[in-house]
């Protein structure tokens, strides 16, 4: 698949001052188009919305695990994201990335998805100067509940174990499926689900 980047950005920019103009505080910039954060950057602080933050998915790779999202929202893409997200073998990339968006204006930095680039998220996190977040995707949750469904894992223990490897390896914050049930269960006094 080829993508124009340039025109690309035209439309994210478009679409960032909507967002911005209809109250947004925080975008989160997801595209992996080179230029993204530099380009809404400079289109936010002319419109006067320097306070409005910048979430740069900055290393997100080109993974398999993102399949049931695209399962239960219809994706119709054609082709794969080879050509514009990152490789799942290159390390080091997810590390320059981060940093290019970080010179760029981004307020936080994304590490997508989260489980399989442990590495990755700690590299970033040792790099960058800003909050780095982990995005624990749709295949990610998938697997721990069809194992706890077919009582091969221990459900809550291993959502707790996944959360806390995100956390230990860098994460600031963690975007993931349970978020509710984890807040919930932290709310109440527990230590999990």
């Amino acid at each position: 698949m080829k993508v124009d980047n340039d025109a690309t950005l035209e439309r994210y920019v478009a679409m960032a001052l909507a967002q911005a103009r209809a109250g947004s505080h925080l975008l989160g910039l997801s595209g992996m188009m080179d230029g993204q954060v530099a380009a809404v950057r400079r289109a936010l602080d002319a419109e006067g919305f320097t306070d409005t933050l910048l979430l740069a998915y900055a290393a997100k790779y080109a993974s398999a695990f993102y399949g049931p999202f695209r399962e239960a929202v219809n994706s119709q893409l054609t082709g794969d994201r080879k050509t514009y997200q990152l490789d799942p073998a290159n390390r080091r990339e997810g590390v320059r990335e981060a940093l290019l968006d970080e010179a760029e204006g981004a307020d936080i930095v994304m590490v997508k998805p989260a489980g399989s680039f442990l590495d990755v998220l700690s590299d970033v996190r040792a790099a960058v100067n800003i909050p780095v977040w982990a995005y624990q995707v749709s295949g990610e949750y998938a697997m721990i509940e069809a194992a706890a469904a077919n009582g091969w894992i221990d459900r809550d223990r291993s959502i707790l174990e996944s959360l806390v490897s995100i956390r230990r390896a860098g994460a600031d914050a963690i975007l993931t499926y349970w978020a509710t049930e984890i807040a919930g269960g932290l709310a109440s006094g527990r230590s999990g689900p």
